[in-house]
């Protein structure tokens, strides 16, 4: 099978053509229904600083099989999702809180005119996301980090580098599995540190 003919089928799919554990087109976990709703526990917001290293590695590979939908259903052009994305909190957070609103307003469950306040909604966010990608100098081939500003009194920050990125889901990736470590250490220095006492 082509890339073409897989990107065609991967468009055509539906949220619902995903199970949990099957195989997803372009790579991470196909499960829309969000790591958290596991049927026993309703559907809530996801905090990105609360969450476990298994908690975490679940959400990033659920919304980045949402995002891949979400930007093959609607045609949406890098300057509203970049590739890179995953690499930018301002659009993990954005693209998190949509993807949350989009379970909950295509619930089974919901408002019959839910659907339409989600896209609403998506319109403004699709505005926000296109004024974060401008200023976070992610581009479709390369990425550096979102600029900070220096207020009077801190530290200056150094500029970070812009690089070239040839795989963009095996940078994916690499930096899920980063971050998953990261949470593991500080899960166990809480042990060690809890047990100590």
């Amino acid at each position: 099978m082509t890339a073409d003919t897989e990107q065609a089928q991967f468009a055509l799919m539906e949220p619902d053509d995903y199970v949990v554990g099957g195989d997803h087109p372009l790579g991470g976990s196909p499960d829309f229904r969000g790591a958290a709703d596991s049927g026993d526990e309703p559907l809530h917001a996801i905090n990105w600083n609360l969450l476990t290293a298994d908690e975490a590695e679940s959400e990033w590979l659920d919304l980045n099989a949402w995002v891949h939908w979400l930007r093959a259903t609607y045609g949406l052009p890098p300057t509203v999702i970049p590739p890179f994305w995953h690499r930018h909190d301002e659009l993990v957070w954005e693209l998190s809180a949509l993807h949350t609103h989009w379970l909950n307003a295509y619930d089974q469950d919901g408002s019959p005119s839910a659907p339409l306040a989600w896209h609403r909604d998506f319109a403004d966010a699709r505005n926000r996301l296109r004024e974060w990608v401008s200023t976070s100098g992610t581009k479709l081939d390369r990425d550096r980090p979102t600029r900070i500003t220096t207020w009077p009194g801190e530290e200056p920050v150094e500029p970070g580098v812009e690089v070239v990125i040839e795989d963009r889901e095996a940078d994916f990736l690499a930096y899920v599995m980063e971050d998953v470590v990261v949470r593991r250490r500080i899960e166990e220095h809480t042990r060690a540190f809890t047990n100590a006492s």
